[in-house]
């Protein structure tokens, strides 16, 4: 599988989100130098805990800061944008950082009511995102009756992010998809991935791509990995028990408050599903996850507090799958 990594600036207790923002480029800039095949941003409006809400914008400052790695959106929300606007945003990444850059797309409205407000946009046809996909391709190919600018040499490639439907739409329109969220060793998942290359109509040539995406945490062993994979799983069942995606918090920290039954729960289901672990357990699911998925590209979507801790991990992730 080819090897990626999913950074979605999630601010930390006590950190700015300038800060966020500036761990995710230094991230970037590490992922390049030992040997990652791309680096993926996020789109969030309005989330605490997550700093990034412009991926085109961050990826130019990824792309002044690396030489080699491709650099895509985990991905732009198309719904809350018009097309031709994006296909202008991600042409002028292409023109700055040529052959470098991949264009993903969700269809999320929002994290809460008054942000889907904000947007503008309140509810979504699931017909209109496979429209919107299609115009923005026409744009990006230069055969829409509009021809947006800058006009490049090369194609942006496109990435469905699919959830439920998505992976019907990918197929349709001959493009990759990436899978996340749930357990991805399901017979659903195992089924709607066997739909997709099955039901995939190619466009101008292409084949079925599948890239799943899961937080991946190393360590020295399994212990500790745990430990570090904790305060994304304790943000994430806090935001379901208060309706606010906090910051991470430090290990400690979490382990001095109160846990609820129905937050323990979520906890432990959390971590049960990442993979995290020491070098051989880490090597023993993703070998489960490539042979039950088939995927050609693993999409590492891990956070932790500790920083330092999160780079030995990117570094000890690319050393076993290289």
């Amino acid at each position: 599988m080819r090897l990626s990594l999913l950074d979605r600036s999630r601010t930390r207790a006590g950190q700015t989100d300038a800060e966020a923002i500036a761990a995710t480029v230094a991230r970037g800039v590490r992922a390049d130098e030992i040997g990652y095949d791309r680096f993926w941003v996020a789109e969030h409006h309005a989330v605490p805990g997550i700093a990034t809400s412009a991926p085109s914008t961050l990826l130019a400052a990824l792309g002044a800061r690396t030489s080699r790695i491709r650099l895509g959106s985990g991905g732009v929300m198309l719904p809350l944008h018009q097309p031709l606007v994006v296909a202008e945003q991600f042409l002028l990444l292409e023109a700055l950082h040529p052959g470098r850059i991949d264009l993903g797309l969700g269809r999320s409205l929002g994290f809460t009511p008054p942000v889907r407000r904000a947007l503008r946009r309140e509810e979504q046809d699931a017909d209109d995102f496979e429209h919107d996909l299609r115009e923005l391709r026409s744009f990006l190919e230069g055969t829409s009756e509009v021809t947006p600018r800058p006009a490049v040499a090369g194609v942006v490639p496109m990435h469905v992010l699919a959830i439920g439907g998505g992976v019907d739409v990918a197929a349709r329109l001959g493009l990759p998809v990436a899978l996340g969220g749930g357990d991805l060793l399901s017979d659903e998942v195992a089924e709607r991935l066997a739909a997709y290359r099955r039901t995939f109509r190619p466009w101008r040539g292409s084949t079925p791509w599948v890239t799943v995406s899961l937080d991946v945490m190393v360590a020295d062993d399994d212990a500790t990995a745990r430990e570090l994979a904790l305060p994304e799983a304790w943000a994430m069942a806090q935001s379901r028990r208060t309706g606010v995606f906090p910051p991470l918090e430090a290990v400690k920290v979490i382990r001095d408050q109160d846990w609820p039954a129905q937050v323990r729960t979520r906890v432990e289901a959390s971590l049960d599903r990442a993979v995290a672990g020491g070098v051989d357990r880490v090597r023993r699911r993703l070998e489960q996850l490539a042979e039950r998925t088939g995927a050609d590209e693993l999409l590492a979507s891990t956070s932790t507090y500790d920083v330092d801790a999160l780079a030995e991990s990117d570094s000890a992730l690319r050393t076993l799958l290289a």
